[in-house]
């Protein structure tokens, strides 16, 4: 009798979560020896240093963008024309910046698959073209770039051959943006385009190097992954910023709850990964292409490998006391590529397949044993869940389902745990969680 009771406690503590059998076909279908292929025709082109030759068809950054943009054009072509494909550029010149060695543009790839029913929300997936090598203002030595980045921008091919097999109700951006070893202009410039046009941006998943396993540091690891996130958006308000101090929400910005979103999909299914919450905007003293969408107010983080080799970063290809210095093809490990591709495509997915997130979350239960939410309704939704964490938690914990825009958690005290709203569609898909930005009296 011990027995059975103990297996019957045992079964009614098991977490069931809802999943898509479309999502791992989405995991399946992302092809190792594809990203292998990608990754080395963008090393031959000698160099991607963004001021290197554009005229060539074999070398410099001009070439690989344009082979880039053959790429997207025919994945195009095989979903029925489904992907609009296009340059945008912005000029820089010397007085910008002493990384410019001369004026040029800077010229993004820009491939959107527009949504069925919400076209002007997006979610973007970015790699860089560009590459450098020890010295990053020449841009006439070989500089491969296998790991930095054409690592991330093979992924983000790979992710639109797979994901232009399906329709979703909002639009996917897949994008290579350039000039983001000499000041991040390529985002800085892909930003300022998507404020100006007015875009609905859910977020953007910067790739940059997904594909190194073993780090400087000796650590061989080809499940764990970092994900970057800053805790507030910079452009915060002065009200925003003084509600904080007295509500809570110190980590509890945009793109932080994008970052928790990718940690909690990837967990569901793909739970053989590791998805590191890293709480920085990026690595110390050091950038990436989220950062100027999260300068815009746009919510946005980076994923990348857990485990950096710096011999195989901005590095002249040489060997030293026994030692290979260079990015390289065969340093790339295609495997944990194909993983970290995954991540990104199924969070794509998730994203464009599910409603848009509260706009307004009030929250009330000062001095008193409940938790009282109130949200505003949400085209496309079917219902709501009420998440809450503990105040320390990186995490969001606990749920509770509801098919209201108002509830109380009766006998969860306000002080004790942070709190946030997620919309879900009808197909089970759930929006980004939308942390309070009201009080409820």
């Amino acid at each position: 009798m011990k027995k059975i009771t103990f297996l019957i406690l045992l079964i009614s503590n098991v977490s069931f979560t809802q999943t898509d059998s479309k999502i791992y076909d989405i995991i399946n279908a992302v092809s190792e020896d594809r990203l292998k292929a990608d990754v080395k025709t963008l090393t031959e082109f000698g160099t991607r240093n963004t001021f290197s030759d554009t005229i060539s068809n074999t070398r410099g950054i001009g070439a690989a963008r344009r082979w880039i943009k053959s790429e997207f054009d025919k994945i195009s072509s095989d979903c029925n024309n489904c992907i609009n494909v296009f340059y945008q550029k912005d000029l820089v010149t010397t007085e910008m910046s002493k990384r410019v060695p001369h004026d040029a543009y800077v010229v993004n790839v820009v491939a959107i698959q527009k949504g069925t029913k919400y076209p002007n929300r997006y979610i973007i997936m970015s790699g860089d073209i560009d590459s450098r090598n020890s010295d990053g203002s020449n841009f006439t030595k070989d500089a491969p770039g296998a790991n930095d980045n054409a690592s991330g921008m093979a992924g983000t091919i790979e992710a639109a051959r797979v994901l232009s097999k399906y329709k979703f109700e909002s639009s996917i951006i897949y994008v290579g943006l350039s000039g983001e070893e000499q000041g991040l202009f390529g985002g800085a410039g892909l930003a300022k385009y998507a404020k100006e046009k007015g875009w609905d941006i859910i977020g953007i998943l910067n790739n940059d190097m997904i594909g190194n396993i073993e780090g400087v540091d000796g650590v061989i690891d080809n499940r764990s992954f970092r994900i970057f996130s800053e805790p507030v958006p910079a452009s915060e308000t002065e009200r925003q910023r003084r509600m904080r101090r007295f509500y809570g929400g110190e980590v509890d910005g945009i793109s932080r709850q994008l970052a928790r979103y990718v940690h909690k999909t990837t967990k569901t299914y793909m739970p053989e990964m590791n998805p590191m919450m890293i709480y920085r905007l990026d690595r110390f003293g050091r950038g990436g292409h989220h950062r100027p969408f999260n300068d815009l107010g746009f919510a946005g983080i980076r994923i990348m490998e857990a485990h950096e080799n710096y011999t195989q970063q901005h590095q002249d290809i040489r060997t030293e006391n026994g030692i290979k210095y260079g990015d390289t093809f065969e340093h790339v490990n295609f495997p944990y590529a194909k993983k970290l591709t995954a991540v990104n495509a199924i969070n794509l997915a998730s994203l464009a397949w599910a409603p848009a997130a509260p706009k307004e979350v009030a929250i009330g239960g000062i001095v008193e044993a409940n938790v009282r939410l109130k949200w505003s309704k949400v085209e496309g939704a079917k219902g709501y869940k009420i998440y809450w964490r503990d105040t320390t938690s990186p995490t969001w914990d606990n749920s509770r389902y509801v098919e209201t825009t108002e509830f109380a958690l009766e006998g969860i005290v306000i002080d004790n745990f942070f709190f946030g709203v997620a919309s879900v569609g009808e197909n089970g898909h759930e929006s980004m969680v939308m942390f309070p930005n009201k009080i409820w009296r």
